[in-house]
């Protein structure tokens, strides 16, 4: 059965954070991710939650490189693995320059060496051995007087990472490397152009598919009718241009990138022109339904459930519902229904 995911993000409200968590247990949800982005950390919320939850699996929905150091970032991952009673999941991505560079002041160049590298060097800190490590973006120990060390916590090489990643190189890193892949932007119809690259990176590994969990994310929304639907997708066309034009930089841009290679090529590009050049109405406006409804879970409750079919069969283990809603009760009702559809799917 295909398993059942969310991702909460808390700088708008912790408290409403956490009881949408608490009664999404409730509900039977299986996995809970929490994202930072520009906001709030996930390590301080996570742990709030490893406190109040039981049985729901927790991850970071991600971590971003280069805001922390591998250890620091593996001495949280121990540490919440504990707190948790196991229940913890580590999710990285290299995230974009617009957050890292334009927010961090850290270089975003060399994505992929500092995600393979990061890697490596968690996974030395999980086992419990002496980390030393020198690579094209890490040396550890510096050269000195210093001797490679090992953290004082128990050792713990099975907590899983998972890496959010969009394009080729770091999707191929992914199938390498990962226990799970955490996408976004994903159009089963066009599944083969991120399962090409997965695929390529297990089989260097000498691994399956069945070695990767597919995790995907969309938002989920319920219709009374053709109608309302219309109305619904009209709204998220403004969403879409943003994440189309002005997440990242003008250059870069993995969303626009995924689009383009799931068949919107040429949209994805106008939508990009006209939202760098200030048009943001422009920009929404050539956005099309099939965009929006291809990449998300919004309609009917039978089309919704056609969907969920759909994405099961192309591949997706794990579906991360953002289950749209003015209030926590609004969520919890839709995120309710969507559970049940996944059920019915056997």
């Amino acid at each position: 059965m295909m398993r059942t995911a969310t991702t909460v993000e808390a700088s708008r409200g912790l408290r409403d954070t956490l009881d949408f968590v608490l009664e999404a247990e409730k509900l039977g949800l299986d996995e809970c991710w929490v994202a930072e982005a520009w906001g709030s950390d996930a390590p301080s919320v996570l742990g709030c939650l490893t406190a109040r939850t039981e049985r729901i699996r927790l991850g970071s929905g991600i971590i971003q490189l280069g805001t922390r150091t591998p250890v620091a970032i593996a001495q949280a991952a121990l540490t919440l693995s504990e707190l948790s009673g196991g229940r913890f999941a580590l999710g990285l991505g290299a995230s974009g320059p617009q957050v890292i560079e334009g927010l961090h002041g850290v270089s975003f160049a060399r994505p992929l060496t500092r995600m393979r590298e990061t890697v490596a060097i968690i996974r030395q800190a999980f086992a419990g051995e002496k980390i030393s490590f020198s690579g094209k973006e890490f040396e550890i120990p510096l050269p000195g007087e210093s001797r490679p060390m090992r953290l004082s916590t128990a050792p713990n090489p099975d907590i899983p990472i998972h890496l959010a990643t969009l394009s080729p190189k770091l999707l191929e890193l992914t199938g390498e490397i990962a226990d799970g892949w955490l996408g976004t932007s994903f159009v089963p119809e066009g599944a083969q152009a991120y399962f090409q690259h997965l695929d390529a990176g297990l089989a260097k590994a000498g691994r399956s598919r069945a070695d990767l969990e597919v995790c995907q994310g969309a938002e989920v929304a319920f219709a009374r009718d053709e109608d309302e639907l219309r109305g619904m997708v009209a709204g998220r066309k403004a969403e879409l241009a943003f994440s189309l034009g002005g997440m990242g930089s003008a250059k870069t841009n993995f969303y626009n990138d995924a689009y383009s290679r799931q068949g919107w090529a040429e949209a994805a590009e106008a939508v990009r022109e006209r939202w760098q050049a200030g048009d943001r109405e422009g920009a929404a406006a050539l956005v099309t339904d099939e965009m929006v409804l291809g990449t998300t879970l919004i309609g009917t409750e039978p089309m919704v459930a056609r969907r969920l079919r759909v994405w099961r069969d192309a591949g997706v283990d794990t579906v991360r519902l953002y289950p749209a809603g003015e209030t926590v009760a609004d969520r919890l009702t839709t995120l309710g229904r969507a559970l049940d559809l996944v059920r019915a799917l056997g």
